[in-house]
């Protein structure tokens, strides 16, 4: 065979697995596949068949028997290190939410050493909190650890931003450059930065200061999260939990946190912790928007200076109409946002109906990528149009 005939031989065989063996060598006239795979192709090609294969090699070998039991924690552990090396992190991520899905690999949450081994990843971080009553307490601290690896990956990439946007929207002004001595939040700042302790000097060095923000009490905005917290709900869950405990570690706004299925949580005492929060949402059941809307009503002091966000897939089983509801809110006052739900890294998904109903009051109606959160607050804060025209969309 030619060097390019092979290469085309070992293309296909990665691509169509192990159950392609016999007739790949066939058509290369009799020539067995595993001759032309390098050391790191066969590696390559066993990372794949454990998950996409269906035979020998396979996590569930072929059989319906559910794997990811203590028996198979070092095969998994050895795999799990393989597409480290095999893969890039995005990659990872695909490969191991596949694992869930396509090999009824839940049990992969449930282990500590497993988890120790796992991408932090948000569709994997949503399945385990949707688990967390059924998880060993074994596991419990490895379940809390890995869901704040994500967490911080998250916070770090949200914080500076989200922060400066508020700041500059409730101070009518751009953030200083040179921020005020007399403005340290030493509480803040000193509680953020105990992982920096030097042992050597036995004194914290900050890797980051927090500033009070400059704002009177007077006029504050009142900031209101009202959370869907059905099934479907666990990326805006996930994003919406870390806004709300930056936001509430702000002097210059005012935050609410409440859930919803069909009863109502208001978990503004959690936000001091993100993970704490996540761990408060109950995920499942059914969805009644028109009892929580009425519910955060009551929180609402100043309508004129009150930001209210929706985050749900629109999807009412409470048996009221919860738009007129909207209608009230946004009549009050308020400025008035629906979130819709993200999936995939940012894909909407919403009631299609109650979504364009929403739209035509004039009340923005979008999804927004995580990194468009720190400008969407920006300009909802400083009352900009976010309609855009009345089609609910991605923003």
């Amino acid at each position: 065979m030619t060097d390019k005939e092979t290469q085309n031989l070992k293309r296909w065989r990665l691509i169509l697995g192990k159950e392609s063996d016999d007739m790949l060598g066939q058509m290369a006239g009799g020539i067995g596949t595993q001759s032309v795979m390098s050391p790191a192709d066969i590696m390559l090609d066993s990372a794949l068949q454990a998950i996409y294969g269906t035979g020998e090699g396979s996590f569930d070998g072929g059989s319906n028997k559910k794997a990811g039991n203590a028996k198979s924690s070092p095969v998994i552990s050895k795999w799990l290190g393989d597409i480290r090396k095999l893969f890039d992190k995005e990659t990872i991520k695909i490969i191991q939410n596949d694992a869930i899905e396509r090999k009824n690999l839940k049990e992969l949450l449930m282990e500590s050493e497993i988890l120790n081994d796992l991408e932090p990843d948000v569709q994997m971080v949503s399945a385990l909190l949707m688990l967390k009553d059924q998880i060993p307490q074994k596991s419990k601290s490895a379940a809390r650890e890995f869901i704040k690896r994500l967490v911080e990956q998250i916070n770090k990439m949200l914080e500076n931003d989200i922060r400066s946007s508020v700041t500059a929207a409730v101070n009518k002004r751009e953030h200083s450059a040179i921020p005020s001595a007399s403005a340290i939040d030493f509480k803040y700042t000193i509680r953020r930065n105990l992982k920096n302790y030097n042992q050597g000097l036995k004194t914290i060095i900050p890797e980051k200061v927090w500033f009070f923000d400059r704002k009177n009490s007077v006029n504050k905005w009142n900031i209101i999260l009202d959370i869907d917290q059905s099934g479907s709900m666990g990326e805006s869950i996930i994003y919406s939990s870390i806004m709300s405990c930056i936001l509430a570690s702000m002097s210059s706004v005012q935050t609410n946190v409440v859930a919803f299925d069909t009863e109502i949580m208001d978990l503004t005492s959690m936000c001091e912790d993100p993970v704490d929060l996540l761990y408060g949402f109950q995920m499942g059941g059914g969805t009644n928007i028109d009892k929580s809307i009425a519910y955060c009503q009551t929180l609402m002091t100043d309508p004129q200076n009150t930001l209210f966000f929706l985050i749900s897939d629109l999807d009412e089983y409470g048996g009221k109409d919860f738009i007129n509801r909207l209608q009230e809110l946004k009549d009050s006052g308020a400025t008035v946002i629906v979130l819709l739900a993200i999936a995939d890294g940012g894909r909407a998904f919403y009631n299609e109906n109650n979504a364009r109903r929403i739209a035509s009051l004039g009340i923005p109606c979008f999804a927004c990528p995580p990194d468009k959160l720190p400008e969407l607050l920006e300009r909802a804060l400083k009352k900009d149009d976010l309609t855009n025209g009345l089609a609910p969309k991605q923003w």
